[in-house]
């Protein structure tokens, strides 16, 4: 007779719940082991995404949800990623799958300030892609998150550049996004010290806003009507009253998208990132009437998804990226 069947019931009960946990325990360290020698996102498939035409720039405004996240594709293939969403595992599988699908040359990484909804993806990104240049804001709010970004951007060997007013990225191609804000020092409100860009290319320009409020919009429409070629830098021409797009400031949170600051703009796009049934209530509906009163014609990442706009000789072409 065979030793298993001397055994009482409740001893091979027993025998059973060992052996399988056991193997939870071997599954659990297996994974362990393969996610220190590879790395799960490496497996992800890329998105299928149409490929850039010749001599175009896109704007990848990607739907991360209650967050930003815009990508810059330039003609000469490389791409700069402007904020990284949030800490949703789905988001940071989302920005992977769609760096892989851009198939870029080489990338390179900004954060407009330091909040979770725009930085929360951005360690991922920089262990799946590295960075040449990670541009980083002027301001510090010494938040454990942020601190976290710094470390993985040191280990990941990129070079680091505080951004503040008249620092500039420019390509061979013509195309150049210069900061008009913050200033270098004495900033203390992390929202109004979130990084402006104005982009240019081909003679379409785009105003890119974190989450600056109406406060911050004022001083820079002030300081535009003391003189309109303040904000260039170099041989790098900003002229905001010349703005085709805008990324709208902090999701179309009632305290940004002032009536001065979009007359000056008087921008013909108003692109809006928030999320679907977000608590915030973004965007509010008295700067949705602002933006319609001044004639922009608005997108929003909440109802179309992911918008794309080619820049080109002949001018820019919306599209809209639907989710595949």
């Amino acid at each position: 007779m065979r030793p298993e069947a001397r055994r009482s019931p409740r001893e091979r009960v027993l025998i059973r719940k060992a052996v399988h946990s056991l193997i939870a325990v071997l599954f659990v360290a297996a994974l362990a082991v393969f996610d220190c020698c590879f790395s799960y996102y490496a497996l992800l498939p890329a998105a299928d995404l149409s490929a850039r035409k010749e001599g175009e720039l896109r704007l990848h405004f990607l739907d991360v949800g209650q967050g930003d996240c815009t990508v810059v594709e330039f003609p000469e293939g490389d791409v700069l990623v402007i904020d990284a969403g949030g800490e949703s595992r789905s988001d940071h599988i989302k920005l992977v799958r769609y760096l892989k699908g851009l198939h870029p040359v080489s990338v390179s990484m900004l954060a407009t300030h330091s909040d979770l909804d725009h930085i929360g993806g951005f360690s991922v990104l920089l262990s799946e892609f590295g960075a040449e240049t990670f541009y980083l804001p002027a301001f510090d709010d010494g938040s454990g998150e942020y601190d976290a970004l710094l470390a993985a951007a040191e280990e990941a060997g990129c070079r680091q550049v505080a951004l503040s007013r008249y620092c500039t990225i420019s390509r061979p191609c013509g195309a150049y996004l210069v900061c008009l804000s913050p200033y270098s020092s004495g900033e203390t409100d992390g929202n109004d010290a979130s990084v402006v860009l104005y982009l240019s290319y081909l003679g379409t320009t785009a105003v890119l806003c974190g989450d600056i409020s109406s406060a911050r919009e004022k001083l820079l429409v002030r300081e535009n009507a003391l003189d309109e070629t303040l904000f260039s830098s170099g041989t790098c021409s900003v002229r905001l009253s010349d703005t085709d797009i805008l990324k709208v400031a902090h999701h179309g949170s009632a305290d940004s998208s002032s009536a001065e600051w979009l007359d000056l703009l008087d921008a013909e796009v108003a692109v809006i990132s928030c999320g679907r049934g977000n608590t915030y209530s973004h965007p509010a509906g008295e700067t949705l009437d602002r933006l319609s009163a001044a004639g922009a014609e608005i997108y929003r990442t909440d109802e179309l998804g992911d918008i794309v706009i080619g820049i080109g000789a002949d001018g820019y072409l919306i599209s809209i990226k639907q989710e595949d």
